[in-house]
């Protein structure tokens, strides 16, 4: 049994590719969590997603034994932790459970947006924070011009920051002295009723649900019956047990801990991430202070190609939901598509994430309409609904106003990118707040409309800096905005999938873009294809695509004119009947090819 000073949980946090993972890799390694024969990459990128991309999605636990100078043997409980603006949510249940951060910097990328954020975020949850200056073994590192970037820019003394190289394993030691003399031991007292915190859930097909907890007072045995304080209901623990990083089964875990425990449970609804757990005998007066849920900010549809797999696509969302507690879905049908599926994300990442997710783990064809942010419609009769689906935007005559959310994004660019980034901003209606110096980089604060970002921002800012830009938002209020809902009607009927919000000022232009797009997207049949955007009644913008044609006079071989006529009138009868009744086949790669944004 281990002693509360013993105990270290701490969480590592930084910005996109600064060597979260790697460093984990090195202190499992130093503290032989696995032999050298199991160690891979990125131990802790399980998915194989995560691992063909290179990014962390799910934060991951491991503990880890280690004997420090001072002869004493610690319990780590490291959380890796992912680094995109997608996936802040996943950062902040993370740094629930701990009591100390790991700030890593890259030394010759220095402090990017995301480390702005994630640092912010450990601060506000009472962190004691160790800045850890990585890849100091490359020849553009520059460790003391970084130190003071940390100084300058956060605010946090970084004179004892520690110098390491992931990668090749320099400073690993320094880092785990620096986790064990200037981290905090947890507190809690294990003769208390028990309170436990959920911080994740995922769905395994052989165990059911399995629930990673912290323990903050009390202990959790097999056989305990633990109850969940928000929703009341009983179950008894099956297994009790902490990764190493492999899964081990352990008698108990004690205040301070950080383990997973199964207790048999079905139902999804039943683990809501930040949930207390408590003991049904004995159980806590008042539950621990869990964490704000997760806003959705992007929404959009998802339809199985195949309707038959309608019951597969709700089954699999209900499994994802327990494993990202930040999504969400409601059902709802399209007459284009068919029956499917509301989805709410955090971000344009974490969309794409789940969509190729639903695709891998449970071999669905899906088809995924645009993508849009909720807006606040005012009613003539005082009401206000959200707005998640342009199609479901209410007669026109009844609408007094309509507000957008609106977003403060933070970008760090070097200066000779400066101008390039600001008329981005502009040209996406964002209004300037800031803008200050931080070496040779400036930090640019907008405001923005997040409709205006969610799709093809943070490409085209990558593009326009050659990826030197770095960037990260959080969502503020709404405003008012001239926002008109613009129609796409092929062969004169909506298709309510295609149908996009946008800014008046923007509207014709980005109707005749995706008129264009479909134009060349949507295959000739045999009659002509009329494609419009309409705002109401106005059509803004018209392309056609030509009909196919069928040489109706290849067999006439001379003879008289009026013979080929007479062919040819009967074709044009025979289209005039087909255009009346032809139904026109969208390929389904068009709805997302359309709708993406461009600025050529």
């Amino acid at each position: 049994m281990t002693d509360l000073s013993h105990i270290r949980n701490f969480a590592i946090i930084a910005h996109i590719d600064h060597g979260k993972s790697t460093l984990a890799d090195r202190l499992i390694q130093d503290c032989g969590g696995l032999a050298q024969r199991e160690m891979t990459e990125q131990v802790l990128d399980t998915m194989d997603i995560e691992r063909e991309r290179g990014i962390t999605i799910k934060a991951q636990t491991v503990r880890l034994g280690y004997t420090a100078d001072d002869g004493k043997t610690y319990q780590l409980n490291l959380v890796d932790t992912p680094g995109h603006v997608d996936f802040a949510y996943e950062v902040s249940r993370s740094l629930a459970a701990c009591e100390g951060s790991l700030l890593i910097v890259d030394a010759s990328q220095g402090v990017e947006a995301q480390t702005l954020a994630n640092v912010y975020q450990a601060i506000n949850a009472n962190h004691e924070i160790v800045p850890i200056l990585n890849k100091i073994d490359l020849p553009a590192a520059e460790p003391e011009r970084i130190r003071q970037q940390i100084e300058d820019v956060i605010g946090i003394d970084a004179s004892h920051a520690v110098l390491a190289s992931a990668k090749i394993g320099i400073g690993i030691k320094d880092v785990l002295e620096a986790i064990v003399t200037r981290l905090p031991a947890p507190t809690g007292d294990a003769t208390a009723p028990l309170k436990a915190l959920l911080v994740d859930s995922w769905y395994d097909a052989y165990l059911g649900v399995v629930i990673l907890v912290r323990v903050k007072d009390g202990a959790i045995k097999k056989g305990t019956k633990i109850q969940f304080m928000s929703s009341g209901t009983v179950y008894p623990v099956e297994r009790v047990g902490v990764f190493t990083p492999k899964r081990l089964e352990v008698p108990e875990l004690r205040p301070g801990e950080l383990g997973f425990i199964t207790a048999g449970i079905k139902a999804v609804a039943d683990c809501s991430v930040g949930d207390t757990i408590t003991d049904e005998s004995r159980p806590a007066s008042e539950p621990l202070p869990g964490f704000k849920p997760s806003v959705p900010v992007v929404w959009c549809g998802l339809f199985p190609v195949d309707a038959a797999q309608f019951e597969i696509l709700r089954d699999s969302l209900a499994k994802l939901r327990l494993n990202d507690a930040s999504f969400h879905f409601t059902m709802e049908s399209s007459a284009a598509l068919g029956f499917g599926f509301r989805c709410g994300f955090l971000g344009l990442l974490h969309m794409e994430i789940i969509q190729e997710r639903l695709e891998r783990e449970f071999d669905l064809d899906l088809i995924t309409t645009a993508p849009s942010v909720v807006y606040r419609v005012h009613t003539t009769d005082g009401a206000v609904h959200e707005l998640h689906n342009p199609a479901d935007m209410p007669e026109i005559t009844r609408i007094r106003l309509i507000e957008e959310p609106w977003v403060k994004a933070t970008i760090l660019v070097p200066d000779e990118y400066l101008g390039t980034v600001l008329k981005l901003c502009t040209d996406r209606r964002g209004e300037q707040v800031d803008l200050t110096y931080v070496g040779n980089r400036a930090m640019v604060v907008y405001r923005l409309p997040l409709n205006e970002i969610v799709f093809d921002f943070y490409d085209r800012l990558k593009s326009i800096s050659r990826g030197y830009a770095s960037f990260d938002y959080e969502v503020g209020e709404y405003h008012e905005a001239d926002l008109v809902k613009v129609n796409i009607l092929v062969n004169a009927d909506p298709v309510d999938a295609l149908s996009f919000m946008a800014h008046r000022a923007q509207a014709e232009a980005r109707g005749r873009q995706i008129c264009g797009r479909l134009k060349d997207l949507i295959p000739r049949h045999l009659f002509k294809i009329p494609i419009q955007a309409a705002i109401g009644g106005k059509v803004i913008a018209r392309e056609t695509i030509s009909a196919l044609r069928k040489d109706v006079t290849a067999k006439c071989y001379g003879g008289d004119i009026s013979r080929k006529k007479k062919l040819l009138d009967k074709q044009k009868e025979g289209k005039k009947r087909m255009r009346q009744f032809g139904r026109v086949e969208i390929p389904q790669s068009a709805f997302i090819n359309a709708l993406r944004m461009s600025d050529d």
